[in-house]
C-alpha cells in the first residue's frame, strides 16, 4: 500500500471554492501531503519554516497559479493579519489552503480575527475506514504500528518504535519550544513518557503534580500545551444528575496510540482516536454539535465513551479485548437511555450478537469500518 487517498480530500476540494481553508492536526499525519496532492507537487507551496519560503512570505513573493498553500505559518507572530489580507485582497479565483501541526482554531484569538474567512478542518491518522480494512489481522496490525502514515505504511513494530521515540523528540525540540512559552522542557517530557501508562483512567493532576515534582499550574499548563499540539485529547464525564454521574475526573489519549502499553488500554486507545475521528469530522463537515465523552458514576459503573449529540447520547461504546459478557456499566446506561444505540465491542473477541435489550457485541471492526 504505498499511496492513502486521504479522506478530507474532497471536502478540502468543495471548500476552496468558498473560502480559505486551514488544516490543523498532529505533526506528520499527512496535512503536507495531502496540501500538495491538490496542486500536483510543490507547486504554490511555502513552507514558513524553510528560509527562502519565509523570504517570499514576509516579500510578499506569491508563487504564480490559483492555489497558494502555507504551511506551519501560524509560527509567524502576525499571520492571522497577513492571511486576512492576503485573503481580502486575492484576486478572483484564488485560493489559499493553511496546514499546521497546531490548533489554529485557538491560535487564531488576538488581533484581527479571520472569523467567517476560513473552513477548518483536522486531518487525523489512519483508521480502520480509512484503510479499507475488513478483517482482525488488519485492525491488530493497526493497533501495534498506529495511525500515522510512516510507521504504518513501513509494515514494521520496529520502524514504528524507532518513529515513535524521534517523533517524540522533534515534536518537543521543535513544535513545543516555536509555539509554546514552555521552558522546562526536560520535565515535560517525563509527563510525556508518564502520560502513557494512564490512558483509560481518570487523570489527577495532583498525582501528576507530585509525581513530577512541580507545581499543579505547571501540569495543567503543560497537559493544555500537549492538547492544542494535538500530541493528547481529553474526556470530560457524561453529566446528568439521573444517574449519578461524576462531574469533574477527565480522562485522557494519545493520537499516538502505539505509545500507550498494555494490549486492552491501547485498544481502546484506538477506539478513541476513532470515535473522536469521526466526531471532528462531522462537526466539520456538516457543522453538527456532537461531542465524545465517557460516563462514570458514584458507584463506579463505567462506560468507555460516550457520543453525545447537543447534550443528548446518541451511542455508547464499551470496549473490551476479548470475548466477555455484557458489562455491568453498559446495561446500566443502556436501561437509562433505551433509545440510545449502545456497542460492546473486542479487538480479538469473534462473537457478534445482539442482546434482547438491544446491545450489539461483536469485534470491534464492524463498528469502526462505518465511521471515516
Amino acid at each position: 500500500m504505498a499511496r492513502i487517498t486521504r479522506y478530507l480530500l474532497p471536502q478540502v476540494r468543495r471548500d476552496l471554492a468558498q473560502k480559505m481553508v486551514f488544516i490543523a492536526g498532529p505533526r506528520q499525519v499527512g496535512k503536507t501531503t495531502l496540501a500538495r496532492s491538490l496542486n500536483g507537487g510543490s507547486a504554490g507551496y511555502l513552507n514558513w519554516d524553510v528560509a527562502e519560503s519565509r523570504e517570499r512570505i514576509l516579500k510578499g513573493e506569491m508563487p504564480p497559479g490559483k492555489l497558494w498553500i502555507f504551511d506551519e505559518i501560524h509560527k509567524y507572530r502576525r499571520w492571522r493579519n497577513y492571511l486576512k489580507g492576503l485573503y481580502d485582497g486575492r484576486a478572483r479565483g484564488q485560493r489559499i489552503l493553511v496546514t499546521g501541526s497546531a490548533r489554529l482554531d485557538l491560535y487564531r484569538f488576538g488581533g484581527d480575527s479571520l472569523q467567517g474567512r476560513y473552513h477548518l478542518l483536522r486531518l487525523h491518522p489512519l483508521s480502520v475506514a480509512e484503510l479499507g480494512l475488513s478483517d482482525p489481522d488488519g485492525l491488530l496490525q493497526l493497533l501495534t504500528l498506529g495511525g500515522f502514515p510512516e510507521p504504518f505504511l513501513s509494515g514494521s513494530e520496529t520502524e514504528a518504535r524507532r518513529w515513535s521515540r524521534e517523533y517524540r523528540t522533534r515534536f518537543i525540540r521543535e513544535d513545543v519550544i516555536s509555539l509554546e512559552r514552555i521552558q522546562d522542557l526536560g520535565h515535560l517530557e517525563l509527563l510525556m513518557m508518564r502520560l502513557p501508562e494512564l490512558v483509560g483512567s481518570p487523570l489527577s493532576i495532583n498525582a501528576l503534580r507530585e509525581d513530577l515534582q512541580v507545581s499543579h499550574k505547571s501540569v495543567s499548563n503543560w497537559l493544555g500545551a500537549l492538547e492544542r499540539l494535538y500530541s493528547i485529547f481529553r474526556l470530560s464525564p457524561l453529566g446528568a444528575p439521573r444517574i449519578r454521574a461524576v462531574k469533574k475526573e477527565q480522562k485522557h489519549y494519545h493520537l499516538d496510540w502505539s505509545l500507550v502499553p498494555g494490549e486492552a488500554a491501547r485498544f481502546e486507545n484506538l477506539v478513541a482516536c476513532h470515535l473522536l475521528k469521526w466526531v471532528h469530522f462531522e462537526q466539520d463537515t456538516a457543522g453538527r454539535d456532537l461531542d465524545l465523552r465517557y460516563f462514570r458514576d458514584v458507584d463506579r459503573r463505567e462506560v468507555d465513551f460516550v457520543v453525545t449529540e447537543r447534550g443528548r447520547p446518541i451511542q455508547f461504546v464499551e470496549c473490551k479485548w476479548a470475548d466477555a459478557d455484557v458489562d455491568i456499566g453498559l446495561r446500566y446506561l443502556r436501561a437509562k437511555f433505551p433509545s440510545v444505540e449502545a456497542w460492546q465491542v473486542s479487538a480479538t473477541g469473534r462473537k457478534n450478537y445482539q442482546t434482547p435489550d438491544g446491545i450489539r457485541v461483536a469485534p470491534a471492526i464492524e463498528l469502526l469500518k462505518d465511521f471515516v
